[in-house]
């Protein structure tokens, strides 16, 4: 079911997990990081509800975000690193049509800047 999608190409070598999914929670896409992190013994999630997969809060904040077109941003820790996970609408004239979800490490020396 997964396509071979030339506008996503770009997304295959970047170094962070890329989910995309439409406005039913169906994962419509995942990069290289994202199919690693998220696919269990040779099952694709492409073409498979998200939602399932997640509790009952989070649920409710993915269809806050499907309807509301809000952003949602947060840190985790998981297998000893910390992560930065920002998952956003993805809106086509002006309608959302799904989520994108980036979600990448943290350097534990990561600078910060202050820019005014």
């Amino acid at each position: 079911m997964e396509q071979k999608n030339k506008i996503f190409d770009w997304a295959e070598g970047i170094q962070c997990a890329v989910t995309v999914c439409d406005t039913e929670g169906v994962v419509l896409y995942m990069n290289k990081r994202s199919r690693d992190t998220f696919n269990k013994e040779g099952q694709t999630m492409v073409g498979r509800s998200m939602i399932p997969c997640h509790n009952e809060r989070s649920q409710a904040k993915i269809r806050e975000m499907l309807t509301q077109g809000t952003t949602n941003c947060y840190t985790i820790s998981k297998r000893g690193q910390k992560k930065m996970i920002f998952q956003t609408p993805w809106i086509e004239d002006g309608e959302v049509q799904g989520l994108v979800e980036f979600s990448f490490v943290i350097p534990e020396d990561m600078p910060h800047y202050d820019r005014g």
